[in-house]
């Protein structure tokens, strides 16, 4: 099958995949970021059972197979009674892994901010609340924006996962099952779907590249 008639038997179902991907990538990105903020709070907290909780959830999820997670989400989970769909497993699955990656980003941004800065913020009265929301949450953000491209790009990665799980509409990995099962798509249909990851990730890293050049802080 050449490359004309696969897109044209094809395309309607490679750009279902493509929105598909798109749409969990977006949907888990936003519950990643927002994740590894709490997970790194609670990293940097002056309570230890806090910080013991965020240093294991790193560690678990940021060491565990994606497939291994996402069968015990998709399949262990209905035996304690919580049934998700098909989609949200593979988002679910997503967040955790993302988020414990994200967490470490974060503590990365973190150690970039001077101890002065905290120890002037303690002399002035805030409390550790204070001081995470107005100073060491919007620094981190602005000193991590690549690596949380990078991690954007993780993100819509491990969306492929839902190749695994019968997706409808199936993303951009699952397409290339359907059409393989149905004809003799070969290389030919891994490499379109290729294609829809790459240039989305040209995508991400340009506009990442902007932003950090807008917001990153000059030492």
């Amino acid at each position: 099958m050449g490359l004309s008639e696969l897109l044209s038997t094809y395309g309607d179902k490679y750009l279902q995949g493509l929105l598909a991907t798109w749409s969990m990538t977006a949907v888990s990105f936003v519950f990643v970021m927002a994740l590894a903020v709490l997970v790194t709070v609670a990293r940097v907290s002056p309570y230890r059972p806090l910080r013991l909780v965020g240093d294991l959830y790193v560690q678990v999820f940021r060491n565990i197979p994606g497939v291994a997670l996402l069968i015990i989400v998709a399949y262990a989970l209905p035996e304690l009674r919580i049934v998700l769909d098909w989609r949200t497993c593979v988002i679910v699955t997503t967040v955790l892994l993302g988020s414990a990656f994200g967490s470490e980003n974060f503590m990365s941004g973190i150690n970039t901010i001077g101890v002065g800065q905290i120890e002037a913020a303690r002399s002035l009265g805030l409390s550790f609340t204070q001081i995470v929301r107005k100073i060491v949450i919007p620094q981190a953000l602005r000193t991590t924006v690549l690596p949380m491209t990078n991690l954007l790009i993780a993100v819509m990665l491990t969306t492929a996962l839902g190749s695994q799980v019968p997706l409808n509409p199936q993303e951009l990995t699952g397409v290339v099952s359907y059409v393989n099962t149905r004809a003799t798509g070969g290389v030919l249909a891994f490499l379109v779907s290729a294609l829809g990851y790459v240039l989305t990730a040209l995508v991400i890293s340009f506009v990442g590249n902007r932003l950090d050049r807008r917001v990153r802080i000059l030492r």
